[in-house]
């Protein structure tokens, strides 16, 4: 199962989304990290950026290997790999190439939390369209909202996780009203959470306050058993 979060602007939080998304599943079960927006070495506290990648997979056609993520993957977490973006700078994939890689990623039985940034370029629309299970992450902020309701990939999200920022106006009723969407989870943005992304140790130290929230929202869109359901 892919579960792909993005937001329709920058500074959202969906990178971290993503990555405490993915720890929160690999405390269950064997889980990927699907980084597409290439800020996942910086999230999860690596020294480097990991390359070749899938965006460099995507470049080489939608007849490129599945095997070829076996030499792509980096350990991050007990049982959490990453599978790197890659190099960010070459030529925009087709989206046929995007959309096949959604197919072939799905194909693996772990799940993944995939992190697809603004959702702004076509391959990642692709792979958005196909992966099918869309969370969109945003602030209760109106410019925010506005663009998300506009977003060509709204139409086919399941749910949204708002970050909650003290002092703003609009909250989860607003959000729902206006994007027509559940609010899956309210993330209240704590410097607890900016000092673990901050001082790379995120992978060891996920705080309850983003971890227990996206338990709920993941098993709201089934990526857990009944068992944990239950």
């Amino acid at each position: 199962m892919l579960v792909c979060f993005w937001s329709p602007k920058g500074g959202s939080g969906t990178s971290v989304i993503a990555a405490a998304a993915a720890l929160v599943l690999a405390r269950e079960t064997d889980a990927r990290i699907v980084d597409l927006s290439g800020d996942q070495p910086a999230v999860l506290g690596l020294a480097h950026d990991p390359v070749p990648g899938l965006l460099d997979w995507m470049r080489a056609g939608p007849g490129a290997p599945a095997d070829a993520f076996d030499h792509l993957t980096v350990d991050v977490a007990p049982r959490l790999a990453l599978l790197p973006a890659g190099d960010a700078h070459g030529q925009p994939a087709a989206p046929e190439a995007g959309a096949a890689l959604a197919v072939a990623l799905d194909a693996d039985p772990r799940p993944a939390a995939c992190d697809l940034g603004r959702l702004d370029d076509p391959a990642l629309l692709a792979f958005a369209e196909v992966a099918g299970t869309g969370v969109v992450v945003v602030r209760g902020c109106y410019l925010g909202l506005r663009r998300a309701v506009r977003h060509p990939a709204i139409t086919e999200a399941i749910g949204a996780i708002l970050i909650d920022e003290h002092g703003r106006s609009l909250g989860k009723p607003d959000v729902e009203d206006v994007l027509g969407l559940p609010v899956l989870a309210t993330i209240a943005a704590r410097t607890s959470i900016a000092r673990a992304v901050d001082a790379g140790v995120l992978p060891t130290r996920l705080p309850d306050s983003l971890g227990r929230p996206l338990h709920r929202a993941l098993l709201a869109v089934g990526c857990f058993g009944d068992e944990q359901a239950a």
